[in-house]
């Protein structure tokens, strides 16, 4: 597996898994959409472990209302320039779909570009993404965030969704994109025995060469299950994040940070005892 990623110049070593904070600058997202005060997020983020802080400014739940380039830009645009001011050793990442907003971000010096939709909602967001040299997360999507839930069908959940990531992956390759992380895309498109399915063969991504994002936290498939509310699961994201470690997640991204910074020591300390 490729270890060691290039962010704008800055190398993140993934030998140890990282965490990626979530901010989300919205007013509807399924968690923390409409919160106010992002500087001080940011700054309990910080302070407690986060490696790279994932901006967005457009909900990706399904059903949700997409919005355009612009308006996002305008939601996260003051927060990113304040957080690299900041915090200017903290990576950024920019969760988007549209190359526009990539080439715009890229000029103000963030580090990663995060896209649920693998380059299929706008054309110009692949070429964009290259010609920035910035990481890519490519995100597993059945459908778009509109339609994703209504009817998700697979033959086989964790062959369809690593053979997807894999052939994008080296199809990113060919136009230049160099640094790929793969995602895949737990509650986007897929019903709660997807992703269980997904999360139990999550290892067998591994044959992909690329290091894996699990974005887990707080969502459906913890709530549901356990009939409860998001509020209330971050218990069930912790036992899931764990599980994504064990099975080679390279990184965790999470609304709740110090949780996910001592599961990852924990997990450290049984790696080291398994090898003692």
């Amino acid at each position: 597996m490729n270890e060691t990623i290039n962010c704008n110049g800055r190398l993140l070593d993934l030998t140890i898994p990282k965490v990626m904070a979530i901010l989300n600058v919205t007013p509807d997202s399924f968690y923390d959409g409409g919160r106010e005060n992002y500087l001080d997020r940011v700054d309990a983020m910080v302070r407690d472990g986060a490696d790279i802080i994932d901006v967005g400014g457009m909900s990706t739940r399904p059903g949700a209302d997409m919005i355009g380039s612009e308006a996002e830009c305008d939601r996260i645009i003051p927060i990113i320039t304040a957080i690299i001011d900041r915090y200017p050793d903290i990576l950024v990442s920019v969760d988007t779909v549209y190359g526009a907003t990539v080439t715009r971000v890229a000029d103000l010096g963030v580090h990663m570009i995060n896209d649920v939709s693998a380059g299929a909602l706008d054309a110009d967001m692949l070429p964009a993404v290259a010609a920035s040299g910035l990481p890519y997360v490519l995100m597993h999507m059945q459908g778009n965030p509109g339609t994703m839930q209504a009817s998700p069908t697979y033959e086989d959940v964790v062959l369809e969704v690593a053979t997807f990531l894999r052939n994008r992956a080296r199809a990113l390759r060919e136009i230049g994109i160099k640094d790929v992380i793969i995602d895949p895309g737990f509650g986007f498109g897929k019903t709660l025995a997807h992703n269980y399915a997904l999360l139990d063969g999550l290892d067998q991504l591994s044959w992909t060469g690329l290091p894996i994002l699990a974005g887990l936290s707080r969502k459906s498939m913890i709530y549901r299950a356990l009939d409860i509310t998001s509020d209330d699961a971050l218990a069930g994201t912790i036992a899931l994040n764990m599980v994504a470690l064990q099975k080679g997640a390279s990184i965790l991204r999470v609304h709740d940070v110090l949780p996910a910074k001592q599961q990852i020591l924990l997990q450290q300390q049984l790696s080291a005892a398994v090898d003692v």
